[in-house]
Parts: C-alpha cells; sequence; structure tokens
C-alpha cells in the first residue's frame, strides 16, 4: 500500500471506511489491555524470588563490618551494599549512600533539601526570586512532576540521538544564574531508549554554571538494562569526569535496584562528591537513624557482584526482548510503508518511543483507550504535559503477557492509520476548499 500522504481523497476515503469497520470489530471485543507504565512482569519479579530465602530465622545478620543489621545504626547504608550499588556505575564505594527502596524519592529528597536549605550552604532557592531546570523532552514524567511540584520554572531541551541539544544546555547553563539543575537519563533515556554519546557525557562535565549552586541530576535508572548481551553500550562515568573538569561537586547520580529485583522493594542510593555527601547527612541524621539494611543485606547476598547482576539482567532480557521485537514487529508490518509515523528501536530500557504525525497523539491514544487499551497520556514525556508538536507516544511493552501485548500493538497500529487518515482528509478537505 502506498503512503497516505500519496493518496488521493478518494483512496484516502476508502481506506478510512475500511479502517473503520476494522475499529468497530475491535471494539466489540471489549478489550482490556494495558500498555502504560514500565512495570516489570510476573516473570521478571519470579527472577528474583530466591532472595527471600536468603534470609531467614537462622541466617548471620552481622554485615562485613561486624553490625547486626537487625538494630539501629550505619546510617549511610552497609559497606557491601554501597560497594555493590557504586561497581555497577564505576564509583567506588565512599563517593555512595544508600537510602530507602526508591531513587525517585531520594531525587525528591534532594528538590526540597535544596529548596528549604540550598546546596552546600547556598541561598535556600524557595528565597530565590526565580528558579529554573532544564528538561530534555521527550523525557521522565515524574522527573518532570517533582520539580513542577516545588513551583520551579522548566525549560523545554530537544533530545537528540546523543542526548539532549547540548548547545542549549550549555547557554542556558553557563548563562542563566537562575538555571539550578538539569534532569537526564543517560543511558536508555525514557523514552526514546538513546544512549547520551561520550562527548555529551564530557560536555557535561565541561559545563561552567553562571550558578554555584547548578547541579546535574544524573538518573541512572537504566545502567544495567540492556536487551542484547553482544550490544552492551557503556558510557564515561560521570563523577570522574566532573572532578577531571575541575566540577568535583556539580552531579547528583541516582540508582536503584527497582527493576533488577523487586519494583518498590529494592534498594536506592546516591553517588556525588564529598562534599555533596556531608552536607546530606546532615539532613539525614535528622530525617531517619537508617534505612532497612536487612534489605541491603538480602541484596547484597543475592545479587553478589557486578558480573553477577549482569548475569541476572540478561535473564530479564531473556523475557523483555521478545516483547520489545514483537511491538517493532507489528509496527513495521502495519505503518512502515503507510509513513504514519517513526519509531526507534532501543538497545536497552523500558520503553518505545513512538512519533505520530504532528497533531494525532491525543488522538490517537483516545482512540486506543475508547478500544479497551491504556497507553500513557499523550504529551506525558514533556513538561507541564505540553508536547509542543503534540505527536510523541509512550509504548511501555514490559508488563503484559506476549499474546496481549501483539493484540495490543496491532489496536495502537489500527488507531495510528485512522487518525492519520482522517488527518489527510481534512488537509485535502481544506485544500480543495480554498482553491
Amino acid at each position: 500500500m502506498k503512503a497516505y500522504q500519496n493518496m488521493t481523497y478518494d483512496e484516502l476515503l476508502s481506506e478510512k471506511e475500511a479502517l473503520e469497520a476494522q475499529y468497530k470489530e475491535v471494539k466489540e471485543q471489549k478489550l482490556n489491555l494495558n500498555m502504560a507504565r514500565g512495570k516489570p512482569s510476573k516473570a521478571q519479579l519470579a527472577l528474583s524470588m530466591p532472595m527471600l530465602d536468603i534470609l531467614n530465622s537462622e541466617s548471620d545478620i552481622m554485615d562485613d563490618e561486624g553490625n547486626d543489621c537487625r538494630n539501629y545504626g550505619v546510617m549511610e547504608g552497609l559497606l557491601e551494599c554501597r560497594e555493590l550499588i557504586g561497581s555497577l556505575v564505576g564509583v567506588p564505594a565512599e563517593n555512595v549512600i544508600m537510602g530507602g527502596n526508591s531513587s525517585l524519592n531520594s531525587m525528591y529528597n534532594t528538590i526540597s533539601r535544596s529548596m528549604t536549605h540550598g546546596v552546600n550552604g547556598s541561598t535556600p532557592w524557595c528565597k530565590l526570586d526565580s528558579v529554573k531546570f532544564l528538561c530534555p523532552a521527550p523525557g521522565y514524567d515524574r522527573h518532570f512532576a517533582i520539580t513542577e511540584f516545588f513551583g520551579i520554572t522548566m525549560i523545554t531541551i530537544p533530545m537528540t540521538e546523543d542526548g539532549p541539544d547540548m548547545d542549549m544546555v550549555e547557554h542556558y547553563v553557563n548563562t542563566d544564574p537562575a538555571v539550578k539543575g538539569i534532569w537526564c537519563v543517560p543511558k536508555y533515556t525514557n523514552p526514546q531508549g538513546y544512549v547520551y554519546s561520550d562527548e555529551t557525557v564530557r560536555r557535561f562535565a565541561r559545563l561552567k554554571p553562571a550558578a554555584e549552586d547548578f547541579r546535574i541530576f544524573w538518573d541512572n535508572a537504566y545502567c544495567v538494562h540492556h536487551l542484547y548481551e553482544d550490544k552492551q553500550i557503556e558510557i564515561p562515568e560521570i563523577l570522574s569526569e566532573c572532578a577531571a573538569a575541575g566540577n568535583p561537586d556539580m552531579v547528583y547520580e541516582f540508582i536503584s535496584t527497582s527493576k533488577i529485583t523487586f519494583a518498590g522493594s529494592g534498594v536506592a542510593a546516591i553517588a556525588s562528591s564529598k562534599n555533596n555527601l556531608d552536607f546530606i547527612r546532615k539532613q539525614m541524621t535528622v530525617m531517619t537513624i537508617s534505612h532497612d539494611k536487612m534489605n541491603q543485606l538480602r541484596h547484597v547476598r543475592f545479587l553478589k557482584d557486578a558480573a553477577n547482576v549482569n548475569a541476572h539482567m540478561m535473564k530479564h532480557a531473556e523475557i523483555m526482548r521478545p516483547k520489545f521485537e514483537a511491538v517493532l514487529q507489528v509496527l513495521d508490518e502495519e505503518l512502515k510503508d503507510l509513513e504514519v509515523g517513526s519509531w526507534i528501536k532501543p538497545l536497552g530500557g523500558y520503553f518505545i518511543s513512538f512519533d505520530a504525525l504532528e497533531g494525532c497523539a491525543k488522538a490517537i491514544v483516545a482512540k486506543v483507550k475508547e478500544a479497551g487499551v491504556i497507553m500513557t497520556g499523550a504529551g506525558a514525556a514533556y513538561p507541564y504535559g505540553k508536547d509542543p508538536k503534540d505527536s510523541n507516544i509512550r509504548i511501555a511493552p514490559s508488563l503484559p503477557p506476549l499474546e496481549e501485548l501483539v493484540s495490543a500493538a496491532k489496536v495502537f497500529a489500527l488507531c495510528v492509520k485512522l487518525v492519520s487518515v482522517e488527518k489527510y482528509l481534512s488537509e485535502k478537505a481544506s485544500e480543495t476548499k480554498a482553491g
């Protein structure tokens, strides 16, 4: 079939009638499918069930330093757990502090602390006339929700295959003292699956911020979430790059095991410079006596080391990869020749990013929902939920069983076709009327 944009008005009208008949049949099936969020599937969660047997009433519950993990203390986390988490991102244990079960919570706390107490002694952000944050987009909606919650002005930075548009980043960071931070997902970005290039990482490290309290929020959520064993991508380690460039305090790095072991019941950590961590400790001593050391101990004894983590993640990949490939195959078979959208084949992470024709994303997601398939709202990957082109849609293949996922992908493709045909029909009708 030829591309929709090359069809005549009558051909488009005929295609619309055929698609509407298919859509009616789909709605009559009363489907209830979900591709909304990047949750691990039951099969993925089952991979970590043996971790629950690691500790029992007979277990040795002392850590390597002789601390009783049932008791208070060791606020910054077990040394062996900090070593394990640090090994996943190439950071020594001395630069790592363990948090609770959620890196998102650590990010929220870091913004909150900056608002009320500043950054390493700087003026609290809440006392400033203007606080701005750079937001590479499409990006992670929960990042944007945090900064929006605190009333921080968000500035959209376009994404490229190499990462954020660094010319724009450098312009804002190096010239505007109100710019206090930037959200970054450096590996397998949410939702596009891009990996920052080596040059992008080094340009970040070489920034010359106009604000002394500017910080890079480096959310390394998918650092080990590869889909292919032979296509694993590594990037320069950001803390050491910043130190070498004379900016040792410029980055907060966030890591967790939420999609390595149990989502919501993993362990999280923040990695940064000594100065930054010393300032964070002041708040932590008031906030908590210690996080869950029993969970840290359980994770260390189950995951053991970076090599074992990689082997564990390849088991995840065996479950995830067929789902990604199935969705991509549907998109190729149903949409490629029609030229009604574009998508990216990621090598890791949890999402597939689809760009529809401009002005079509919200209508597509609405039709998909009406047909019984739930997806992330159109525009969610942009600050304030406003996609300027109304084109980006995030597909999350991880949770549904493969058969349901294929059905959902076909419904999605059908809705893309229908909305695209309607757009071209409207445009041709307008052209005819104008002529």
